[in-house]
């Protein structure tokens, strides 16, 4: 039988409400030691499940904090145990004091993700959803949020289940004509196998597709924003930070480090982790050694970046310095932005500065920096080259790299069943590809999931989920 544990269900520190979660088979045994209901006629072991009870509970005999008791039975509860939650004064006086008086009643304290884990091997969720678990607890924006909450709610693991039942009954049929000949089972024929594989295959292309558009959401990009020194990237960090993060002034070299800030993109759910750098150009052999390595810095930022805002002046005619930054984008998430746009307008300049850059960005916005009407366009066309601006945050989604893996393992043992019948291979051939790919599904959903993958899985969570 599983120990009782306990953990802070609540981030630790000031607060309004401290709460502490208790599960386990002794729980309510546990919990009775420590906990005295207001009523005197309650009884913690008589509790029914959702219901509450306003008490005390004692650390060594001592009355300490207010505690409002709220009680879930097996199986339905959060971890398919009896679980408890404890709620007191928020701080860390009476939390610990709560978590110590719980200890001393014999629970444990328990492991990261240990809730979560317990509700995974009791059959509350799929490891799946369990995986989403964090997902939607990290998650910065809505959409994130959203799309989290999809695979919470079991959206990847019904689209999973419904390619793994097509695959399924064609391995059956396959399986029964190939070893069952004397039975007269119908052959399978060659388009109903190509149709069932073509579809499975498509699907599993379009969760694999949306991966990165749904990891930005969730997770946020590191976005770099490159250009010489003086056209403007301190400016830009700034309206898009909504404050004077950086110091803007009409030196060059004025930024000779990296400067980080997390913005949210406008109303697009994305998560920009901004890295202003030092304005790129030519130094020479002998110029100030300050300033160059903040410009290996800027090279190196690029080289790492999910997405780079290169910014070019749009009042000067592009230079080797520019041409070679645009050079240096080329075939990178990247996007190039005209600024000044106030000073220059639309004429020649941007047209010249158009046709130069068209050949290395996805995208080239003009803008001007120090106004924010500018967002816009630069916000929908961030969007556009991310792959978020068309994504349901409701549909099903992979939302791991662990997922990611499984799932073009199964696309591929899928494409491979499909080359066997184009090069001639019998239906033996196809079988032996489908059943790697029901494996590989087996192993996304956590139905074939190693301890190890499970211990991978919860190495990752908080000690109170």
């Amino acid at each position: 039988m599983s120990s009782t544990i306990c953990a802070l269900a609540t981030p630790p520190g000031a607060g309004g409400i401290a709460v502490v979660r208790v599960s386990g088979p002794e729980a309510y045994a546990v919990v009775g030691e420590i906990f005295t209901p207001r009523n005197p006629a309650k009884r913690i072991a008589e509790a029914k499940g959702y219901t509450a009870m306003l008490g005390h509970y004692h650390l060594r005999g001592e009355e300490m904090d207010e505690t409002i008791a709220l009680f879930f039975r097996a199986p339905h509860s959060y971890t398919g145990e009896d679980v408890i939650e404890l709620s007191v004064h928020g701080g860390n006086a009476m939390a610990q004091g709560l978590l110590e008086a719980l200890y001393l009643a014999g629970a444990a304290p328990a492991g990261p993700g240990e809730f979560t884990r317990r509700a995974l091997e009791n059959g509350r969720m799929s490891l799946t959803q369990a995986e989403a678990v964090m997902e939607i607890i990290s998650a910065e924006g809505r959409q994130g949020a959203a799309l989290a909450k999809s695979a919470l709610d079991g959206a990847l693991a019904r689209r999973i289940a419904g390619i793994q039942a097509a695959l399924q009954t064609l391995a059956a049929h396959l399986t029964a004509w190939i070893d069952y000949p004397e039975e007269d089972v119908p052959e399978v024929s060659q388009a109903e196998l190509i149709a069932t594989l073509s579809e499975q295959r498509d699907t599993l292309d379009q969760l694999i597709a949306g991966y990165g558009a749904g990891a930005v959401l969730r997770r946020g990009v590191d976005c770099v924003l490159l250009g010489r020194p003086n056209v403007g990237k301190s400016t830009l960090l700034n309206l898009l930070a909504g404050f004077d993060r950086a110091i803007v002034t009409p030196i060059a070299g004025t930024t000779r480090d990296v400067l980080e800030q997390a913005v949210m993109l406008g109303d697009t759910g994305i998560r920009l982790n901004l890295f202003d750098t030092a304005g790129v150009r030519d130094v020479g052999e002998h110029g100030d050694a300050v300033e160059a390595e903040g410009i290996r810095r800027s090279w190196k930022k690029l080289e790492e970046a999910g997405l780079v805002l290169a910014v070019f002046d749009l009042a000067a005619p592009l230079n080797e310095e520019d041409l070679e930054i645009a050079r240096r984008c080329q075939g990178r998430p990247a996007l190039a932005i005209l600024n000044k746009q106030d000073l220059a307008g639309q004429g020649e300049a941007f047209t010249a500065a158009q046709q130069q850059l068209a050949p290395y960005f996805k995208a080239i916005i003009p803008l001007t920096a120090r106004d924010a009407a500018s967002l816009q366009p630069l916000c929908q066309a961030v969007a556009q080259l991310l792959g978020t601006a068309n994504l349901d945050p409701n549909a099903a989604a992979l939302c791991s790299a662990r997922q990611l893996s499984a799932a073009k393992e199964a696309r591929d043992a899928l494409a491979e069943a499909l080359n066997s019948q184009e090069d001639g291979f019998g239906l033996d051939a196809a079988g032996v590809c489908i059943s790697d790919a029901q494996r590989a599904l087996a192993r996304l959903t956590g139905e074939d999931a190693t301890e190890a993958t499970i211990d991978e899985v919860f190495s990752t969570f908080c000690v109170g989920k």
